[in-house]
């Protein structure tokens, strides 16, 4: 028997002089130490991977409506181009519209062409259209707030029940504001091409196009109204 080596009391020979069982516990605590150091080296960068923060940034919010916002000069993004008139498409020059002619509530023709002078909001929608019922009450409210000598809603309705159907509806849904008119010929919409109903076109005091809106929109909430103010600057 070496210097190094001891016996037990039960005859065992262990290294250092120590018991089998301190022997066992010592190795274990060193084992669980050189686990933890290899957990810590190989695992801290996978750990701050995982445990890092990823900051998405906010999406920017939409630019307010200035009523000295000037009309962009074609389509893309530009600050009128927010909230409710998102849709809105811009021409990328004002363009030139046919006459087409309807009536008002006396019977009389009519055509675009008898606002020149003035900035236009036409809005082509029918007395079968949901969306147009919808947005009726809010192009009431935009005549009644706006409406002057300068500016106008025009709403048209392309439909066969004419002036007296146009007269119910406007009626029904409480627009007490807006002049009957009606193109019970139905042309009018393929006349300047709109797709689908309700449509709405912003057309400036020379009587070129603007831009238009296809579908329904609130027309007198404040993005709509900047729309309209930058096209009367």
């Amino acid at each position: 028997m070496n210097s190094n080596e001891s016996r037990s009391e039960s005859g065992q020979v262990t290294a250092g002089g120590l018991s089998p069982i301190t022997y066992i516990a010592v190795a274990a605590v060193f084992a669980v130490i050189g686990f933890g150091a290899v957990y810590v080296t190989l695992g801290e960068p996978d750990n701050r991977k995982g445990s890092a923060v990823v900051s998405t940034p906010a999406p920017s919010p939409a630019p307010e409506a200035n009523p000295a916002t000037p009309l962009p000069t074609g389509p893309g993004s530009n600050p009128l181009s927010t909230g409710q008139m998102a849709r809105f498409v811009f021409k990328s020059a004002p363009e030139e519209l046919p006459a087409a002619p309807f009536v008002d509530a006396k019977g009389r023709e009519r055509t675009l062409g008898d606002w020149k002078g003035k900035v236009v909001l036409l809005n082509l929608w029918a007395t079968w259209c949901a969306p147009c019922r919808k947005e009726m009450p809010s192009l009431d409210r935009l005549q009644t707030e706006l409406g002057s000598d300068k500016f106008e809603v025009v709403a048209v309705s392309v439909d066969r029940t004419g002036i007296e159907g146009a007269r119910k509806f406007l009626g029904e849904v409480n627009a007490r504001n807006l002049a009957v008119h009606a193109d019970p010929t139905i042309r009018m919409a393929a006349t300047l091409k709109a797709p689908g109903l309700p449509a709405t076109l912003l057309i400036g005091k020379d009587g070129r196009e603007i831009g238009r809106l296809l579908g329904d929109a609130e027309w007198d909430a404040p993005e709509a109204k900047a729309l309209i103010r930058a096209a009367l600057n």
